[in-house]
């Protein structure tokens, strides 16, 4: 089999549990990922969100290093915008020299949130001097490419520690737009096709980052649901529905329903908006089904990498449907 697979997890909190066994549920999920042969693991970023126990991934990816041995351990992603470059590179290069050659660093520039949680870290910025996401990512990756460099030689200053083997660099996005900044920077790009399934959007973007890096081709992150039979994974609730609001003048949100589109609206105080349905890239099924809906994808679009977000939120069928594809995949490999 011509691709390899990892895993996005966003530490779903099931019903009444308590967050602390959602996050202990990412740990053996890690743990089982490494067993599995998954390439490797991410964790999300979100905020003032019940349902998503993670709102600091470089804190759950240090605990994850910790406790497996072999697989990446990754962020998919940190919002950018929110924080400085400087002390994410030197985030990122510490969790690098803890752990050499399995660290990799995806960041976004979604909010991870809605309009109050944005507001409430984002307070001590000046707006005024605030750098573009764009400026972020080209100063992110001085910090990150070298660390004995310095984005500024006035004052030789460096993210440190230094480490032998630096984090991996991954932009991830939904856009043509961010495809040809990860290719500008010399970064992997991730397209987030869980998010938005519009596979003619999907072509344009690869285009945009074959043509601009030679023929690399981005990993796609996809929505799936695996279970023993195709009835069983179609009974499966899932977060399935997807909605843009569209801003005047700024950049756009994409949240999981309309109540929260509505909230995003509320909180943000606009008044020229439009919200759009988006439908996510999710596959159902049995793992034959779902590996040949990959199979497909890899033979159409030379796509050598999904990450795989299963948007179940019942514990039992979530880890379920990893192991599934897992295991079908070990074995059409072997």
């Amino acid at each position: 089999m011509g691709y390899l697979l990892s895993i996005l997890d966003k530490s779903p909190v099931d019903g009444e549990e308590a967050p602390s066994q959602a996050l202990a549920r990412t740990l053996y999920l890690a743990q089982q990922a490494e067993n599995w042969g998954f390439q490797r693991f991410w964790v999300a970023e979100h905020h003032n969100n019940a349902r998503l126990a993670n709102s600091s991934p470089e804190i759950l990816i240090a605990h994850l290093l910790a406790y497996t041995s072999k697989i990446r351990i990754g962020s998919g992603g940190v919002m950018l915008q929110h924080y400085s470059a400087y002390k994410v590179a030197e985030n990122f290069n510490l969790l690098a020299t803890l752990a050499p050659g399995r660290v990799d660093i995806g960041v976004g520039k979604a909010p991870g949130g809605l309009p109050l949680s944005t507001r409430a870290l984002q307070k001590a910025f000046d707006l005024e001097q605030k750098p573009t996401f764009a400026d972020q990512l080209g100063e992110l990756d001085i910090y990150l490419r070298d660390a004995a460099a310095s984005a500024d030689q006035a004052t030789n200053l460096r993210a440190i520690p230094s480490p032998a083997m630096p984090a991996e660099r991954f932009l991830l996005g939904a856009s043509a737009e961010s495809a040809g900044l990860a290719a500008a920077h010399d970064w992997q790009f991730v397209y987030a096709g869980h998010l938005n399934g519009d596979e003619s959007l999907l072509h344009d973007v690869f285009t945009t980052y074959g043509e601009a890096t030679n023929g690399q081709v981005p990993i796609l992150a996809i929505g799936v649901i695996a279970a023993e039979s195709d009835a069983s994974a179609e009974r499966l609730e899932g977060d399935l529905r997807r909605f843009k609001v569209e801003v005047a003048n700024g950049q756009g949100v994409t949240v999981g329903s309309l109540a929260q589109a509505q909230e995003y609206i509320r909180q943000s105080g606009i008044t020229e908006y439009r919200i759009e349905e988006k439908m996510p890239g999710v596959i159902r099924g049995t793992p034959g089904r779902i590996h040949g809906e990959l199979e497909r994808l890899h033979a159409r679009y030379g796509v050598k990498e999904f990450i795989i977000d299963c948007p179940v939120t019942e514990a039992s069928s979530r880890i379920s449907s990893f192991r599934l594809l897992a295991e079908t995949h070990l074995a059409v490999a072997a």
